[in-house]
């Protein structure tokens, strides 16, 4: 289940924000740089995003990387949306139910 959320996360700021670098990625979802390496070379391995260098025009020799959710992360990240709307929903509902006693 965490796992399902640390991938959610991660491919939302992706999507909002491709060109976050991983230091910036990783302070955003306050994961060591070590796990969101590790998470982002993993979804890569799993076809969900693709991982693009380009050469950093102010200093030729540093690449800059890009993260781009591929149509298999989107869907993906659509189905732990719904997952995670639906429990949400569940246990508002369950609130609901115990306020209402």
């Amino acid at each position: 289940m965490k796992e399902n959320q640390d991938n959610f996360n991660l491919l939302r700021k992706i999507q909002n924000r491709p060109e976050s670098t991983q230091r910036e990625l990783a302070k955003d979802l306050g994961f060591s740089l070590g796990k969101l390496n590790y998470c982002l070379k993993e979804l890569n391995k799993k076809g969900l995003i693709k991982i693009k260098n380009f050469k950093n025009k102010k200093k030729k020799i540093t690449y800059i990387k890009k993260y781009v959710l591929t149509p298999k992360g989107i869907n993906l990240r659509i189905n732990l949306t719904k997952q995670f709307m639906k429990k949400k929903i569940k246990e508002y509902d369950e609130l609901k139910s115990e306020i209402n006693k």
